[in-house]
């Protein structure tokens, strides 16, 4: 199929995007979710906002012992930046999982973000780090923790008028390690369960699951058991606990298990 008729901007700042979103008009990223929704004719804008020009949406910036990432910034991008590596190595781990090279040299860090595909990576992770993501429109800024950010499968709080610019993403504790694992069919696809891990001392342990509900899900009970000395086995059955279904319960749980194995070596 191909899609409705829609009209075509390509501004190239920030303030000349917000000035053309509104209930009939999309913006677009790297186009890896939207235009496979325009093509279905699931989405059908009158108006289709180009971003790629607005250059000032790209950046990785650490500052103060903060991530900053703007939200045009390319997945692949984000996979080889050594301060990422070094520093929030969650993220790394995450999104070279995301489809493929060609996928990730387009994919954006903010259009995965809005997109809020519960099966993708970057926002599992993003919810394990605690992120926030900083929105802007002609009323002003807001900023939303990812409890607030991600609302059900494929809604995110981003309102028709409004931009995510920046995903911030706070310093992992001291001497915090870290792991993502995810089971996918075939390589590339979309993965069917999935686990990003954080073990740091004290508090400072953080589990978010992938494919457990229609949003990334914080197991916070297992958060809990983790930091008070339960074994990997222990707190990946708490963190799968909730799950009905056998089958996935079952595999969310050896998947947490691996990923915080992992974190731990």
């Amino acid at each position: 199929m191909k899609p409705a008729p829609f009209e075509y901007a390509a501004p190239r700042s920030v303030d000349e995007a917000l000035g053309l979103l509104g209930e009939d008009s999309k913006a677009l990223a790297g186009g890896q979710s939207l235009v496979p929704l325009l093509n279905f004719r699931f989405a059908r804008p009158e108006l289709l906002v180009d971003l790629n020009r607005v250059s000032e949406l790209s950046y990785i910036r650490r500052s103060g012992g903060v991530l900053h990432i703007g939200a045009l910034t390319r997945q692949a991008t984000l996979e080889r930046s050594g301060v990422v590596w070094q520093h929030w190595p969650l993220l790394a781990q995450a999104v070279r999982h995301a489809g493929h090279p060609q996928t990730r040299s387009r994919g954006t860090v903010g259009g995965s973000a809005v997109h809020a595909d519960p099966t993708a990576e970057l926002p599992v992770a993003l919810t394990a780090l605690d992120a926030r993501f900083h929105l802007s429109s002609a009323r002003g800024r807001r900023t939303l923790t990812a409890p607030e950010f991600f609302v059900a499968t494929l809604i995110s709080a981003v309102e028709p008028d409004e931009l995510l610019v920046e995903v911030e993403v706070p310093a992992l504790p001291e001497g915090a390690r870290t792991a993502f694992v995810e089971y996918q069919r075939t390589h590339g696809d979309f993965a069917v369960a999935g686990a990003a891990v954080v073990r740091g001392p004290g508090d400072g342990s953080a589990i978010a699951l992938l494919g457990a509900g229609t949003t990334p899900v914080r197991a916070h009970e297992a958060e809990r058991a983790l930091t008070a000395g339960a074994g990997a086995r222990e707190a990946a059955e708490l963190a799968a606990g909730a799950l009905t279904d056998g089958w996935r319960r079952a595999l969310t749980t050896e998947l947490v298990r691996e990923a915080i194995e992992r974190a731990a070596a």
